[in-house]
């Protein structure tokens, strides 16, 4: 059963209306936010779903999975059945190669949990044929002395869920479901996607609720206890959310330079959090009491985290009071209305153009292009719901976009992983929202998000000039969508 209740922001000492200027700086800034949790204790003052995400929605974490991977790991070592000071290779024996020097055979996996590995190169385990992603990591020469400095290693993240996984014989979020989070109000639904060799994609697989986030946000918070129930060594848990070592590089205050524990990071105000690619959240606050889970796809915005941590860190943790506020009903009201309509983000701008009909319908041929599309061409329907028809090398495609709103269908293109990563699945398709704007008189934009197991985005502009079109797309987004990036230049096909 669900561990929280839901109460007025006033009476944990928190204004209604310092929540409601949350929310709207974040949609003014139009960041694509997905969910939105905040809690004090065990009481929820402010929850929203962006539609189409929804209550029971089961988000893609990416690496906030490392931060339960390494909870797993110090239960592991509560039973017994490994050792923080372990030297790492000896759980690989089967893997010993001739790249296998000391500073791998010295690395231990606690050098490993806090990111000071002896990794010297990026272990990119995309480019590897699908079979087993362990040989991508023995695959490399260490080049550093571990315990030492620290440089984010998520492949490091993986082998030690790997580890977990061999010495429990589970999953390792199974494994602490089982032991742990079922038992706290987690829910039995939650799973995580595997990798190529059988084991759990340890350090971005997770995929479980807002509100699975924020239970297992406030344990960390309590330190490994719930209602009374002492489940994983208050001291590993201390250490483990405690800045142990130093992350900061250049010398200034950012989200990401406040130290780093067990795959948990250090936050302002002395806090942590649990910190995942295109922005999921879970930030704790121990001076206001207050956790805020947020989950989106901010990928390729550089101006996300810097906005949001302001916002929480700096602004509304800061704003709170110990006791009870007075009661303000017309705030409270207002908040509830706004979360209430609250929509996936969408482009906003001009939705009529009457250079619309000029191109409509019309095929543009286009020269070589990395994204390999042979032709376009957009039609517009009259209610705002348009199409925009491609060739490339998978054949004719169709991608539905709203001029103002997303339109919410398949994205056209097939065979991206599924629950195996890096596995091609033949005709699987993603869920997907496109939206439109023209910004100039001859200049269309599509705003494409990916919202699946895997989330990415794509930002498309076409522009005319005479005869000719130039497009330009970007994506963001890890390991798929490659067709969706890059420049064309075309020529109307009918000339």
């Amino acid at each position: 059963m669900f561990g929280f209740e839901k109460c007025t922001p006033e009476s944990v000492g928190v204004s209604s209306a310092e929540i409601l200027k949350l929310f709207k700086t974040l949609d003014e800034y139009q960041l694509s936010t997905h969910s939105l949790i905040i809690a004090k204790g065990k009481k929820i003052i402010a929850e929203a779903y962006y539609e189409p995400f929804h209550r029971d929605f089961l988000h893609r974490m990416y690496s906030v999975t490392k931060s339960f991977m390494a909870i797993s790991l110090g239960l592991a070592q509560d039973e017994g059945l490994l050792s923080l000071d372990d030297k790492f290779v000896k759980y690989f024996p089967e893997y010993e190669n001739e790249n296998w020097n000391d500073l791998l055979r010295q690395m231990t996996l606690r050098d490993m949990l806090t990111m000071e590995t002896s990794r010297a190169e990026e272990c990119y385990w995309f480019n590897e044929e699908p079979i087993d992603r362990n040989l991508a990591y023995f695959k490399q020469k260490m080049g550093r002395i571990s315990g030492t400095l620290y440089e984010y290693d998520s492949a490091g993240s993986y082998m030690l869920g790997v580890i977990v996984e061999k010495v429990t014989g589970k999953p390792f979020l199974e494994y602490l479901k089982e032991k742990v989070l079922c038992k706290i109000g987690f829910g039995e639904n939650a799973y995580c996607l595997k990798c190529p060799g059988g084991y759990s994609w340890s350090d971005s697989g997770i995929l479980c609720s807002a509100r699975d986030l924020l239970t297992f946000a406030r344990f960390v918070a309590n330190k490994g206890e719930w209602d009374g129930v002492q489940y994983i060594s208050r001291e590993f848990m201390e250490t483990a959310a405690s800045p142990l070592v130093d992350n900061d590089i250049y010398g200034h205050a950012a989200y990401n330079h406040c130290g780093y524990g067990y795959q948990i990071w250090g936050s302002f105000n002395g806090g942590f959090m649990f910190n995942g690619m295109g922005d999921q959240f879970a930030i704790y606050d121990p001076k206001s009491d207050l956790i805020l889970v947020i989950n989106s796809d901010n990928q390729g915005n550089t101006t996300s985290r810097p906005i949001l941590f302001h916002e929480f860190c700096f602004r509304l943790a800061r704003s709170a009071q110990e006791g009870a506020l007075p009661e303000d009903a017309a705030a409270q009201k207002e908040l509830e209305d706004y979360i209430s309509s609250r929509k996936l983000m969408s482009l906003k701008g001009r939705t009529e153009n009457p250079f619309a009909d000029e191109i409509g319908g019309v095929t543009y041929k286009l020269e070589k292009n990395p994204m390999g599309m042979e032709w376009i061409r957009f039609d517009f329907g009259k209610d705002g719901r348009s199409t925009l028809s491609y060739k490339n090398a998978q054949g004719e495609k169709k991608l539905i976009f709203g001029m103002g709103y997303n339109e919410f269908s398949k994205f056209p293109q097939e065979g991206y992983s599924d629950m195996i990563g890096n596995i091609s699945v033949p005709g699987h398709k993603y869920d997907c929202a496109v939206s439109g704007i023209w910004t100039e008189d001859r200049k269309l934009r599509l705003k494409v998000q990916v919202i699946d197991k895997y989330f990415g985005n794509v930002g498309m502009t076409f522009s005319f000039k005479d005869k000719r079109v130039g497009v330009r797309m970007i994506k963001s987004a890890e390991a798929f969508l490659s067709e969706y990036d890059g420049n064309a230049v075309g020529m109307r096909a009918d000339l």
